[in-house]
């Protein structure tokens, strides 16, 4: 069960955030407003959310969950793969440090956005991608050995991280689509399996026995609550512009 979240209020620099999406700029008021409306979903899943402050120096500082690995055991900062938002490391390590005692970090040449890493109990999966080199997964694993977790790397080929297109729903069901649907490595799950028409759904949040999915992806959405699980609806379009999703907004532990 999760208790807690952090997340950071957008900046007005977001509308120059790095982006392949190319579905224009974002709006940034609306962008706030449906920030906000993602933070009352997380309160009303039970969570007691920590909201810190704009930085408008790093346009993608919004995507908390690159910055930082929330384990039930330590805290790993990371090493973003984009050198813009290297910096952002500062602040998320203040922020975890109220929480987290035990904090590792990601070193050079080492690379870590955490929007590559899921968590299945106690094991992580880490995808090898443009932001995450094996150098950063290698250190990761080491860190996760310290503390009794254990670690394996997945090659992607496509997306952007490796929870674009898988979401881990516990009780060993996956909601997955795109490249990973052959992978070796998800054959066991209980598949909740999403069409490419909807690939964007696949990169929803399970919080305390609730799944937040984006907006307008109906038949994802009735997949997941065949499989149990009440949903919320929550539109991110504005962040979507900007290649992000529901699970990039926050950290949960």
């Amino acid at each position: 069960m999760f208790t807690k979240a952090i997340v950071r209020i957008p900046g007005q620099s977001m509308v120059s955030g790095i982006s392949t999406a190319d579905l224009g700029k974002p709006n940034y008021a609306t962008a706030l407003l449906q920030h906000q409306t993602y933070v009352q979903s997380l309160e009303a899943c039970g969570l007691e959310v920590t909201v810190l402050s704009p930085k408008e120096e790093y346009p993608d500082s919004t995507f908390v969950e690159d910055a930082a690995l929330l384990t039930k055991k330590c805290a790993i900062i990371t090493r973003p793969g984009a050198l813009s938002r290297r910096g952002e490391i500062d602040s998320i390590r203040i922020a975890v440090s109220q929480f987290y005692s035990d904090i590792a970090t990601i070193q050079e040449p080492g690379t870590l956005d955490a929007g590559d890493v899921m968590m299945v109990g106690d094991h992580f999966y880490i995808g090898l991608s443009e932001r995450t080199n094996l150098e950063g997964a290698n250190q990761l694993i080491a860190i996760l050995k310290k503390h009794e977790l254990t670690g394996s790397t997945v090659l992607l080929k496509k997306v952007l991280h490796l929870k674009t297109g898988l979401a881990y729903l516990e009780n060993r069901n996956l909601v997955i689509s795109g490249e990973f649907m052959d992978c070796s490595e998800f054959q066991s799950f209980n598949r909740i399996s999403v069409r490419p028409e909807e690939s964007y759904a696949a990169n929803c949040i399970w919080i305390n026995g609730t799944v937040l999915i984006p907006l307008g992806y109906p038949e994802t959405k009735n997949k997941i609550e065949k499989a149990g699980y009440p949903t919320i609806e929550v539109n991110v379009s504005e962040f979507r512009k900007l290649d992000g999703g529901l699970s990039c907004l926050s950290l949960r532990f």
